[in-house]
């Protein structure tokens, strides 16, 4: 038996934002597999299984249940006995359904198609596909008519109105958004956990995308992006100070100055975002650095103009405390208005606040705020603490060494 269906079959890619932050629901699921029925059933079952996860809202998938379709059966033994084969079948049924150019039909300039097919109300009924009678030449050269219900049968079903694939596999997506007061990825963590111990048929797949992918394709990113920025930035200090010791000093600060980020995010109690707060936190190193490095270079000036150690790191703190507070000041006051949405109405002169694009901007204002504001304090005490410290760490160090090389010598 051989089966023929008007049906429609679409693949479907997944579309996917280059640029930007994570995009998608919170929860996507694709369950991925060849059997379209198997994998609608396994949908219903995961749905069934997650529907009352706190935080889940918005829960449904993308199976199509189906469309009306008309199946026609050709059995091949029979149609053989009329010295037909499926091909012969399938042409004239699709002539009859969709129609052929029979001939042309000119206006002037315009030129039209005349198909011929069946009436409307027949290609809908299935007496009229049963009496449609299937012309063709025998091996003697003879024209014969046979009814197509004497070479198949032909009944009504339903069909998938679209098959979406994913790497030559038919796939169907569950997906589901976080309710309002609850973490996106607490909610898909809890999830990921009852679906742990789902045993799926050999060759069904589950994979989970949107949002969750994307951010791990972003957190990758700009982890490695940096660590690229922190190696490039320690390059160039070891260069400009000619030392080991000092450009330490200056990305030890930029660590610490994390613990400023961390304490804003606590006290607005909002999570670490890895698009927005991963921007502000790379952000934040450029700006800690630049601080470190004037406050830093300073001492060396005065160091060799004869100023001893404590006195040169005070003088220093004293010089250099009016353009670090303003570079901190500046930045941080520049922040608020984006971080809180403030703004200024040029057509009704009026001040504005809460805008749209704050809960976008917020988390990567707040990171650097925050952490700005602890590196300012660590810059001007914590900081000098680090170089008198290190500074006598390499002295003992070096004394150390000149002790060994000349004993070794003598």
């Amino acid at each position: 038996m051989e089966v023929f269906g008007i049906r429609q079959d679409v693949c479907k890619e997944k579309d996917q934002q280059d640029m930007g932050p994570p995009v998608g629901p919170a929860i996507n699921i694709e369950i991925s597999g060849d059997d379209y029925i198997i994998l609608g059933e396994i949908a219903s079952l995961i749905r069934e299984e997650i529907k009352n996860t706190p935080g889940v809202v918005d829960l449904k998938d993308d199976f199509d249940v189906g469309k009306p379709e008309i199946r026609v059966d050709v059995d091949r033994e029979k149609a053989a006995l009329y010295g037909m084969n499926t091909g012969m079948i399938a042409n004239s049924i699709r002539t009859a359904i969709n129609g052929s150019t029979a001939s042309k039909y000119r206006v002037g300039e315009d030129e039209y198609d005349i198909t011929v097919r069946l009436k409307e109300d027949q290609r809908s009924s299935l007496s009229s596909l049963e009496t449609l009678e299937i012309i063709y030449n025998n091996k003697k050269g003879t024209t014969l008519t046979v009814p197509l219900i004497s070479v198949a049968n032909i009944s009504r079903s339903k069909g998938p109105g679209a098959i979406r694939r994913k790497d030559m596999k038919r796939v169907i997506t569950i997906s589901a958004n976080s309710a309002e007061n609850f973490n996106a990825n607490d909610v898909l963590n809890n999830v990921k956990e009852k679906l742990a111990d789902l045993k799926l048929p050999h060759d069904y797949n589950i994979e989970y995308t949107g949002q969750n992918k994307e951010q791990a394709k972003a957190s990758a990113f700009l982890g490695k992006a940096f660590m690229v920025a922190i190696l490039l930035i320690f390059l160039i200090l070891v260069i400009q100070f000619n030392s080991l010791s000092q450009p330490l000093i200056i990305m030890s600060s930029v660590v610490i100055s994390l613990i400023g980020v961390f304490i804003g995010l606590i006290v607005y109690a909002m999570p670490f975002g890895i698009i927005m707060t991963g921007i502000g936190v790379i952000s934040l190193a450029g700006v800690v650095v630049n601080n470190n490095i004037v406050l830093i270079d300073y001492i060396n000036v005065l160091r060799r103009r004869g100023f001893s150690r404590r006195d040169a790191i005070i003088k220093a703190g004293l010089r250099r405390f009016r353009p670090v507070t303003l570079t901190a000041i500046t930045t941080i006051l520049g922040l608020i208005p984006l971080t809180f949405g403030f703004g200024f109405d040029i057509y009704s002169i009026s001040f504005s606040g809460s805008g749209e694009s704050a809960e976008f901007w917020k988390s990567m204002g707040i990171a650097v705020i925050f952490g700005l504001a602890f590196a300012t304090v660590l810059t001007l005490i914590i900081v000098p603490t680090f170089y008198s410290t290190l500074d006598d760490v390499v002295k003992v160090s070096r004394r150390v060494w000149k002790n060994i090389f000349t004993k070794d010598k003598n």
